[in-house]
């Protein structure tokens, strides 16, 4: 048997040799059996081809130059992300609010064993525990998490989503958009804590934290806050061994590094933060010699062809998600108007704008600026509640634009749509806001940032330019990897399949990679990975 690492005869060890063009079609296929290792041989006439053998062991009687092992989707990425979270490939779909990542979304994907995140921000108490039930029943055994948005203005909100999350035993969260721990987080990670008949600590409620930035790492790579524990104590809502599980481990699972992203983002680029973040989680784990693992360190932002995941999982990562492109899906939760507008984007259709949930912070989120104006009136909106304390204070002539242009209303009209919102969800919003005027300003723009996303998840007519649809530059990179395949219209578009092709086409490039590394030139039609078929059966 030949070594698999032997050159070919008389071959220098630097110069590359090329597989035979006329067997392309045939090494296509072999390279994507992802079950079976591949070897280049060569004949007596010097030819290269593939061989695919059913067993791992080379072919008898040829020349073996080259070898790239059997490497099925699920060994992609860091093999303790699935078990965790009972998936089979080491990925998730991150969730879009206002329910756009939707209970079917969730499904589809959990009925692949693939792992989705039910977009509950935005969404009323009574909805998501109608989608958390929906979910449940569809996949007893998983695999599916529900993201918890950070509500920095309104804690009741997130009381109330943590309360469902622990009534219905939901076991993993993605926790989106956090700047520090809340009472909220620490309740549902230290409600989860208990001991084994053997003393060892078990861990039931995961959290998979979705951060930007160095400090905010850091924080879910510690244990919850002292103080936070012992307030959960005192009001009865964990034990004192539940506290003092808690500090032993830090509060996340898994950190998803995320780049530049739809949505909450600091536009930071995935292969500096990605390394950073590894380094920073080292330094970390070796305060905990009670966690039987290590925090994985994942990366979202960008991730919308085979190319970008394998860039991400080569650089570390373990485990990729996906996002903007999950939202052109029919399983989302939007209008088909928007899906269309989105599968027109291309890589520079996006412009930062600021933030609803986050308004008077000046946070800002990534949005579609193809085909809405949503971005400039939202600036427009932000400028003016930097420059007046209250709607009295604004001039004359940007009252008119902002009320006829944007909001389409008079501000007391706006208002009382606002209280009579409020008065069932967050009644001392209305109570501060009569007292504060730059607060009462500021609930009257945030009807316009709300609605915005609301309008194009309906496609309301007559409020087209005022689309708020969130999205990265991956939509447009994704748009350019199927131009001229079956997943070009929006209505082949299925969540599961389009991103088992992401990861199928990971795979096949590694493979590929590998024989380059060896000294194998790849022709040319071989090097890209196209989406020619479903790849999720019933598609």
């Amino acid at each position: 048997m030949q070594n698999t690492t032997q050159q070919g005869r008389g071959s220098s060890p630097h110069r590359k040799r090329c597989l035979s063009l006329k067997t392309s079609a045939d090494i296509r296929g072999q390279l994507l059996d992802l079950n079976q290792p591949i070897f280049v041989t060569e004949d007596a006439h010097g030819l290269l081809s593939i061989d695919s053998p059913s067993s791992d062991r080379p072919p008898q009687s040829t020349h073996v130059v080259a070898f790239a092992p059997a490497l099925p989707v699920n060994t992609l990425g860091e093999q303790g992300f699935q078990v965790l979270h009972r998936s089979q490939a080491s990925f998730y779909a991150g969730a879009m609010a206002n329910g756009i990542s939707s209970p079917q979304m969730v499904i589809a994907l959990g009925r692949n064993r693939l792992l989705g995140s039910y977009g509950s921000g935005g969404v009323a108490p009574a909805e998501v525990e109608a989608a958390i039930t929906e979910i449940q029943t569809a996949l007893p055994d998983g695999p599916y998490a529900v993201n918890l948005l950070n509500s920095p203005f309104e804690p009741e909100l997130e009381a109330q989503t943590v309360a469902l999350l622990l009534k219905h035993k939901v076991r993993t969260i993605e926790a989106s958009a956090y700047l520090n721990m809340t009472r909220g987080l620490v309740y549902y990670r230290a409600a989860g804590l208990s001991l084994s008949p053997n003393g060892s600590l078990v861990s039931q409620n995961h959290i998979i934290a979705k951060i930007s930035r160095k400090e905010i790492a850091r924080r879910f790579m510690q244990p919850a806050p002292g103080n936070m524990l012992a307030q959960l104590v005192q009001e009865g809502l964990i034990t004192q061994q539940q506290a003092n599980l808690a500090a032993r481990i830090p509060m996340a699972d898994d950190i998803t590094v995320e780049a530049d992203s739809g949505g909450h983002t600091d536009k930071r680029p995935l292969m500096c933060l990605l390394p950073t973040m590894i380094a920073e989680c080292d330094a970390a784990m070796d305060k905990f010699p009670d966690q039987k693992t290590p925090i994985r360190i994942g990366a979202a932002g960008g991730i919308s062809t085979p190319e970008a995941a394998l860039a991400a999982l080569m650089a570390g990562a373990a485990y990729v998600v996906t996002g903007s492109i999950n939202q052109s899906c029919v399983e989302a939760a939007t209008s088909i108007k928007t899906r269309q507008m989105l599968a027109q984007a291309d890589m520079a259709d996006v412009i930062m704008a600021p933030s609803a949930d986050m308004f008077e912070m000046g946070a800002k989120v990534q949005v579609l600026k193809r085909g809405t104006m949503f971005a400039m009136r939202a600036a427009k909106l932000y400028e003016t509640y930097r420059a007046c304390g209250g709607i009295d204070e604004i001039p004359p002539d940007d009252r008119d634009f902002i009320e006829q242009k944007i909001l389409g209303r008079h501000f007391e009209e706006v208002w009382q749509e606002t209280v009579a919102f409020f008065s069932h969800r967050n009644p001392a919003q209305i109570t501060r806001a009569n007292q504060d005027p730059k607060l009462k300003m500021a609930l009257i723009f945030r009807w316009y940032l709300g609605l915005s996303s609301r309008w194009a998840i309906n496609h309301v007519q007559g409020r087209e330019m005022d689309f708020q649809v969130w999205c990265g530059p991956a939509m447009g990179t994704f748009n350019d990897w199927v131009r001229n395949t079956y997943l070009e219209p929006v209505e082949n578009r299925h969540v599961a399949d389009i991103n088992s092709h992401i990861l199928t086409g990971a795979a096949y490039l590694y493979r590929l990679r590998f024989l380059e590394a060896q000294g194998i030139c790849v022709p040319r039609e071989l090097k890209a990975y196209r989406p020619e078929t479903p790849i999720v059966p019933g598609i």
